[in-house]
């Protein structure tokens, strides 16, 4: 991943878990590749690492979940839960970290930590602090390298995105990435700029984690199914046409309500079909762009 190197020198993350049923949530567990494995539930993707050193844990879902998650680590091997690393604050990715924080070590950004120190507002709803055992313990500014069941655990943060503490993992051994938020398989995102995202820097992360992609590289995004490559092309493609459209219609001057009006092009009607429908995309995509890049033309 030279591309993320060079920055060391996505069940919608929106929904609250109060306002869903998990009674009838599986946990469902899939092989990847080397030591590593796929949860998905509700919420945002897991990747488990498993093997002599104990497991690790990338994200936690939705609180609710805790027990079936846990149900589903034993179902894998008998080994402790040694570390949780979570890729960003939501209460999808980081809600079981009360569940699981007083037996593995949690590690995060130190922004995630931050956030999840004080109250904070999501939707027009402030979300009370984490309790201190749900916090990460271990927090860094630029990345970090665990050496765990064999193989590096590569932990690199990314400039303001999808939040501002936004981590992706990658596997080296495995050849697995988890991106978090930063990928959604085929369907438009949440850039949550009330937790410091940015959609520039949205796209430039996404365009650097593209570049930087090592060969045969599994991915897993925070939502969606497992991926490859050419999803992720996919997805880069789309965030770069539709943002330059938007770009284009805010410099020329039309309301945000004309371009709901005149919509997106067809073939991103897919897109579309997620959590994030389009006209909420287009209002993300209005309000957090500035008015116009170096040399843009309307």
């Amino acid at each position: 991943m030279k591309a993320v190197a060079a920055v060391l020198v996505l069940l919608p993350c929106l929904a609250l878990s109060q306002e869903r049923d998990f009674s009838q949530v599986e946990v469902r567990a899939t092989p990847v590749a080397g030591n590593i494995h796929l949860l998905q539930g509700a919420g945002g993707n897991i990747a488990v690492s498993v093997g002599p050193d104990g497991q690790l844990m990338v994200d936690t879902e939705f609180a609710p979940l805790a027990d079936k998650l846990r149900a589903a680590l034993k179902k894998l091997g008998r080994q402790r839960l040694a570390y949780v690393v979570n890729t960003h604050v939501h209460s999808d990715h980081t809600g079981g970290n009360a569940a699981f924080g007083r037996e593995a070590t949690l590690i995060a950004h130190a922004a995630v930590r931050e956030r999840m120190s004080k109250p904070r507002t999501r939707r027009g709803e402030t979300l009370p602090p984490a309790p201190e055992h749900a916090r990460p313990v271990v927090t860094f500014q630029q990345g970090l390298s665990l050496w765990f069941n064999g193989e590096e655990v590569r932990l690199t943060h990314l400039p303001a995105g999808h939040t501002d503490g936004d981590s992706v993992v990658l596997f080296v051994g495995s050849n697995v990435l988890h991106t978090g938020d930063l990928f959604f398989a085929d369907r438009f995102p949440v850039i949550d700029l009330e937790a410091g995202g940015n959609v520039e820097g949205y796209v430039r992360n996404a365009e650097a984690l593209l570049a930087g992609l090592p060969p045969g590289v599994r991915i897993i995004p925070g939502h969606g199914p497992l991926s490859g490559r050419e999803a992720l092309e996919r997805f880069v493609a789309m965030l770069r046409e539709t943002t330059t459209l938007v770009r284009r219609k805010k410099v020329a001057g039309k309301t945000l309500e004309q371009v709901k009006a005149e919509g997106l092009p067809e073939k991103f009607k897919g897109f579309g079909e997620g959590h994030v429908k389009t006209d909420r995309w287009l209002e993300t995509v209005y309000t957090g762009l500035g008015v116009a890049a170096p040399g843009a033309r309307p």
